[in-house]
């Protein structure tokens, strides 16, 4: 059972439960979560009303579902696309074992959740990564559903709210996986040229063929607090240049001093914050 229908009624059938990284600390009452930033602990039941965010501002991780249940509008979600799932391409050794494993472990057929919903009572298309199933990789199933989920957007005039996650390109598909980055890419620009919104939300870590390719072409581009986003990985780009990185390399909060950022939202404003941006396209 899930820990959240052990403490509280889930809101609607979205709400799986999650898994964060943080350790976990029994208690006589209430099992707790010791954040790993500020080192407080604090109940389970506390956490799932702040959506998983300490008062320090530290984001836990959470699951797709958890996520799109705290941003849409209760029961609007409509599911599209869950029939396409990843293959071996390439004759992987134990890559089918493991996308078994990790279907298991997520309770998800694939690492992104693709629909419809409304947020503020606004209709839009969203998809949304999933941390537990391969940290979010980018194979050719996630590829495509992205890919359908935009052209579908497109066809029917909707804005686009994409909430990312992921390590990277799937490397157990080789150059299928690398493929995937030109291919949505081409489904965001026409998308975009139609004069259609593209919301990106990147959550901790954004990083790889995911970060080059579908989740920075967004019209908006929104961080959650501390959020790692990148190409390489820190210690990847220390021994290709010889040298110490700066601290907070490839934080959100150094991207937007940089530039390549618009706003960094807490979980807890977030869905207000959409609903806004939404409502002031749909005005145009």
């Amino acid at each position: 059972m899930a820990l959240n229908q052990k403490f509280r009624k889930a809101k609607n059938e979205l709400e799986k439960g999650g898994r964060p990284t943080s350790k976990r600390v029994e208690s006589d009452i209430e099992m707790s979560e010791t954040c790993p930033q500020c080192g407080r602990a604090t109940p389970i039941s506390q956490l799932w009303e702040a959506l998983y965010e300490c008062r320090c501002g530290y984001c836990f991780r959470i699951s797709a579902r958890q996520r799109i249940s705290y941003l849409i509008d209760t029961f609007s979600f409509s599911e599209m696309f869950e029939e396409i799932v990843s293959v071996d391409p390439i004759n992987f050794p134990n890559y089918e074992g493991k996308l078994e494993q990790y279907r298991n472990a997520s309770r998800e057929p694939e690492a992104v959740i693709c629909g419809t919903a409304e947020i503020g009572g606004h209709k839009c298309a969203i998809f949304v990564m999933e941390p537990y199933f391969m940290m979010g990789s980018m194979g050719a199933a996630v590829g495509e559903k992205i890919t359908k989920l935009f052209e579908y957007a497109l066809e029917n005039s909707l804005p686009v709210l994409g909430c990312t996650v992921s390590g990277g390109a799937r490397m157990q598909e080789g150059i299928v996986s690398l493929m995937q980055m030109a291919k949505t890419s081409a489904a965001v620009k026409r998308h975009s040229e139609a004069g259609n919104l593209y919301i990106t939300l990147l959550t901790d870590p954004t990083t790889g063929g995911v970060t080059a390719s579908f989740a920075m072409l967004g019209d908006i581009l929104i961080a959650e607090p501390g959020a790692t986003i990148g190409f390489a990985g820190a210690r990847v780009v220390e021994q290709t240049v010889r040298k110490k990185l700066p601290r907070g390399f490839q934080k959100a909060e150094v991207l937007r001093e940089h530039g390549f950022l618009d706003m960094i939202i807490p979980r807890a404003k977030q869905r207000q914050l959409i609903t806004a941006l939404l409502a002031m396209h749909c005005m145009n």
